[in-house]
Formats: structure tokens, sequence, C-alpha cells
């Protein structure tokens, strides 16, 4: 801390940060050892910081108005880069949570920001996943320490220190967070880009900040993970001494802070997983449809994991061509795929990779891959179509089919042979509201689904900064408000339990810990809960996370979490069924009777908990882990926003 660049208390006060989360009685004997030492330590960083600081780096000339050659951009300052509306925005969102003077927020978090911005110019963030447009870069990174600092604020740090020895440091840990998150990214530029400058020469970013007309590719040999581990070349060209030298004071966060510069975030403890959940949070915001920016984004960010996700699935699950029941047949022009199992495949792949925010229903799915230019529509413009196939056999059969153009899963040379039977279009009659899908034999892939013509009711989108800051804010979400409402029906755990039948179709891809042999079961479910939180799938304590920690250990988020799993294993539906029950009412039967939950006194399973938000409280409804280590390699700090009713 220092002595004229933070607030701090004297003798007697309690110390207060606004949105810092932490509070602290006066000081004891042993406090104001800490104290003193505090004060060393800011008296000799104030007069570093008072020292003659080297100006963020002049801005380049101005753009001439006379053309450049194809592609070559000029540079910017970043005065003009950061002057955007919604740059701005930002901006002010990272000073107010940092409690710090003007004055003092541009010695500490200004100045490494317009570096920031300086040294990542228009670069975008990724080539065809998140950001992934001109300037993508810059905006990830603005939004990454925003997010961060609001998740700070929920924690008090060095977890486990007394209050004395947490208020004197929670300056130094808020800024290291800033930081880790702005840098998390920047090795990008350093490795997955070919920088070529005007003069035809290659710009590597260790050379300071651009001064004459760019362009830029990705490299074709670029290797995924690399980015991480180049950080540690351009850290410098961000931080200066002095700020190292002061957080190098603090044992407890230099080294975690060490290990995220190095990029092994496993090692980082809390501070890597704040870095990693403000990471997500700012990829889910983006890929989540803020109508403007997407108007100026290139669209094949989400084509690109459809598409994917698609390629995948032909590649290692889905059956083509078979001579009776099928998942789908590929024609000279035209690959038909059965609507009901190509999507509820697709849903749970894309979620078995973390990627949030697939919609849940079919329509929705359908109407996505429509928007996206992935499936060929009927005549009247609808994503369903109806046709009778028939073998070469003998055998036919009707079905609801998406119809996509092959030229979009396979390149010249590996397209499959073609179907040897027959694909013949039914249209529906004039006036005809649905299609009715028709149900395979037991031994076939899909089921019964009505699909209705009708598009999803529309959904007013937030301002971009209201999602964003929702999302760490414990605001309502869809995935919660029908906990909200009503609890869901519980069902008796006296029941007998049957034995599973065997499944038909093959699973998503799991994790290699997990086989896709393993059936749907309550074990299952934990071990896939547990195994998600390990792996960041699944996020914990966030607005919309299924699982929290409350009361000493794990609560899951009822029906949220069931409806998940049974997302990611479209086989729960078949099982669900011959029980007349919901997927997800499947799922939670089978964990209610593992005994693993904690009951109320009452003999109740469920659980009531008040969320406290910064603008509105409201309820959720789940269970309460007997021993958090069921899930929890360690057990984490209560959500300080929720509470036992």
């Amino acid at each position: 801390m220092l002595t004229a660049l933070y607030p701090k208390a004297s003798k007697g006060q309690k110390v207060k940060g606004k949105g810092m989360g932490c509070k602290g009685k006066g000081p004891t004997q042993k406090g104001e050892k800490a104290s003193r030492l505090a004060s060393h330590q800011d008296t000799h960083m104030l007069s570093l910081f008072q020292r003659k600081r080297p100006a963020v780096a002049a801005a380049p000339s101005p753009a001439p108005t006379t053309d450049l050659p194809k592609r070559l951009i000029w540079p910017e300052s970043a005065a003009s880069l950061l002057a955007t509306p919604r740059r701005q925005k930002l901006l002010e969102h990272i000073w107010q949570r940092t409690s710090l003077s003007r004055k003092q927020f541009a010695a500490l978090y200004r100045a490494p920001l317009e570096r920031y911005a300086e040294l990542v110019q228009a670069f975008p963030a990724s080539e065809a996943h998140h950001h992934a447009y001109p300037g993508g870069m810059l905006d990830h990174g603005l939004e990454i320490v925003a997010y961060s600092l609001k998740l700070r604020q929920s924690h008090l740090l060095p977890i486990g220190a007394n209050p004395e020895d947490q208020a004197a440091q929670a300056e130094a840990w808020t800024a290291a967070i800033a930081y880790a998150a702005l840098l998390h990214d920047i090795g990008k530029i350093a490795v997955d880009l070919h920088v070529e400058l005007a003069d035809g020469s290659t710009w590597h970013p260790w050379h300071g900040t651009l001064h004459q007309p760019y362009r830029f590719r990705y490299r074709d040999d670029r290797e995924y993970r690399l980015h991480s581990a180049a950080t540690g070349l351009l850290y410098r060209q961000l931080l200066d001494r002095e700020v190292l030298d002061w957080l190098s004071s603090y044992p407890s966060l230099w080294t975690p802070l060490l290990y995220v510069l190095a990029g092994q975030y496993e090692h980082a403890g809390v501070l890597g997983e704040l870095v990693v959940q403000a990471d997500r949070a700012s990829v889910a915001q983006e890929l989540g449809g803020d109508p403007a920016r997407a108007m100026a984004a290139p669209k094949h960010a989400l084509q690109r994991k459809l598409l994917d996700g698609l390629r995948y699935l032909l590649k290692e699950e889905l059956k083509l061509n078979q001579p009776e029941a099928s998942d789908g047949w590929l024609t000279e022009d035209g690959l038909w795929l059965v609507s009901k199992t190509v999507s509820d495949k697709l849903r749970a792949h894309l979620l078995s990779q973390g990627i949030d925010g697939i919609p849940a229903n079919n329509t929705a799915v359908f109407n996505v891959l429509q928007e996206h230019g992935m499936l060929q529509s009927t005549p009247d413009g609808k994503a369903i179509w109806r046709a009778v196939v028939t073998s070469a056999t003998g055998w036919t059969h009707s079905f609801t089919l998406l119809r996509l153009a092959p030229a979009l899963i396979w390149n010249s040379g590996e397209r499959p042979a073609p179907f040897a039977g027959a694909v013949a279009i039914d249209m529906p009659s004039a006036g005809e509201d649905s299609v009715a899908a028709a149900i395979l034999p037991a031994d076939g892939a899909a089921s019964a689904l009505e699909i209705q013509d009708a598009p999803p009711e529309a959904q007013t989108i937030p301002d971009a900064m209201e999602d964003m800051l929702a999302m760490v804010a414990m605001e309502s979400s869809p995935a919660t408000q029908q906990d909200v409402e009503t609890a869901p029906d519980e069902v008796p755990t006296a029941l007998p339990d049957k034995p599973l039948p065997a499944l038909g179709a093959a699973e998503p891809s799991q994790p290699a810990s997990m086989p896709s042999t393993t059936q749907p079961s309550g074990e299952h479910f934990m071990a896939w809960l547990k195994q998600g939180i390990a792996t960041r799938r699944l996020i914990i304590n966030d607005a919309k996370a299924l699982v929290h920690t409350v009361s000493d250990t794990a609560y899951l988020v009822s029906p949220g979490v069931f409806q998940r799993y049974a997302q990611e294993h479209p086989q729960v539906s078949k099982l669900a069924k011959q029980e007349n029950l919901q997927d997800w009412q499947w799922v939670q039967k089978r964990f209610e009777r593992l005994q693993l939950h904690r009951k109320q006194p009452s003999g109740l399973n469920i659980w009531t908990c008040e969320v406290t938000g910064p603008r509105k409280s409201r309820k959720l409804h789940g269970y309460l882990l007997l021993e958090p280590r069921a899930i929890f390699s360690d057990e984490p700090l209560n959500n300080p926003f929720l509470k036992l009713a």
C-alpha cells in the first residue's frame, strides 16, 4: 500500500475499502506492528511513485488522407483507441472498482491500460472464436479487468490471513488481479500473429509500440496454448519496475502472480481462479449476442463452433447411410440429418466442451443454425423438412430432417459415398402449422418430436454493459428464475432402483476419466459434477452458476444442475420416459438415492437460499451435500451473497 496513493486507516479506526470486500477492526498490538511495516513500505513506494515517471508512448502521427496500400492499418494512440463510448464506460467501471482518486488510478491502472492499448492496436482476440474482430483484443482486455475486479469484491485476501494483514495488502491484491487479467491473452500477439510493417519488415511486440502502418495474419503453425507461456515476453512492457518492486514485497501474492504470468493457472490459487472466471465471463458475454457489436463483428465465431461440433459428431458419433434406421443420409445434393438427434447431440457435445449459452429448446437451436447460414431452408423459409427415406433393401420411413450443404462438412476428396436409396421430400399441405417427427424403430436414433413453426418468444437483450455486470452481480437469470418461483416436486427416496437398460446410442465425448461407455446414473452424475468443477466447465459461485458454496458445503441448484446433466447426456430422455418422468427428475431421483445430501429437520430434501445482490434479492432452491469433498478437491470459502433461509 502507498501512504498517499491509497487510503489507510489511522489508529483506532476501522479499515474500509470501497469495493475491496474487506473490513477490519482497529489495530491490535500485532496489527500495530503490521501497520508500521506497511507504513514503511508505503513511504518507500510513495517516493518511487513521486519520481518523474516516463509518459505513455507519444501518439503516432495522425493518419494521412492518402490511401494506404491494401490491408495496411495506421497505428493509433492510446487516447484514440480508448475514446469510444463503450471503452470509456469500461474504464469508468474499472476506476469505480478500485476506490482510488483519479491521480492514483492513473498511476496504477490507467498507465498500464494505455500501454496495453497501444501494444494490441486493432488486433482481434482470436481468429474465429471470441472477440474475433478488429479491436477485439483491446475490448477483451478491458472487459476481463472489469470482471476480475468485480469478482475480487467477494474475496478477503490473502485467504486465512488476519484482518490487519488483509487490509494492509488489499490494494496490492486488487492491482495484481487486474494486471493478471489484463495480461491473460497478451502472448497471442507474440506467437499467434505475423505482423508486417509498411517497409516490409516483421514486427514483434518486444520491439515496442507500432509507429508505421502494419498488416497482420494468423500463423498457420501456431500452437493453441503457447500464448500463455509467451506472457513472460511482454509483461515488462506494461508494468514498470516500481510496480513489480511493490508487488514482490508480498510473498503470498507474488508466488501466484508469477504462476499466472507463466500460464500455470492450476498453481495460482484464488488469483488464477479469478482470472479464469473473468475470462469465461467476458467470452460468454461476447458470444451471447450484443446486437450492436454483433453487427460490427463477423458472424463466423459462433458459426465455427457449430460447424466444428457437427463435423465432430459426423466423424465420431452419428451414423450415416445405414440400410435401415440411421442418424442421417448423404445424397448428391444434400446432407439430411434427423432433427431431434442432431440437436440433442450437438447441444450435449458443445456443453461437454465447456461452451455455455447453448439453447435448451430444439426450435431455438434450429433457428440459430438457420440464422448462421448452416441449414438449407424449405421453400417457405422453415428449418425443418419432412421426407420419406427409402433404402435399397426396400425399408422406408418418414422423418423430420435438417438439410445441410455437404461442402460445409467435408473438403474435396473427403466426402463419403452417397446413400444408395432415396430421400423424397414430403411437403406439408397449405395451412399446416407444425410437422410431427416420425418415430424410429426401437433400435433407431430418433424419437417423437413436434417442431413448431413459430419462432421462440422474443427476449429483450439488455445493454451490453448491464449484461456484463449482471453476470457477476448475482442477478436473476433464465437458468435460475424457475427455481425462485416454484420449488421442484421432490421425488420419494424409498422407491427401489430398477436396473438401467442398455443404451442404444453412443454418448457425447467425455473427458478421459469419464469413459463414454458409462451409463447415466447417480454415481455418474456425481463424477460429472466433480470433473466439471475441477476443469472449470462448471463454474461455482457465479450469477448463473449451478453450484455454490453455502454453510461450509456444496449447494446444488435444482432443477438447473440436473437439467444441465440431462442436456449433456441425451440418453437420459429414453430412461426417463420409461418411468414417466421428466429428464431432470430422473437424474434428481438417482442423486437422492445416493443419500449424499443433508436433509432438513422436517425430513425435506430441498433447502432455500436467499440471494442478496447489489440491486435486488431473490431465492434459490437446491440440495446441500453432506461432505463438500464429494465434488471439491479444495474446500472453497462460502459465497458471501448466499445464506440459508
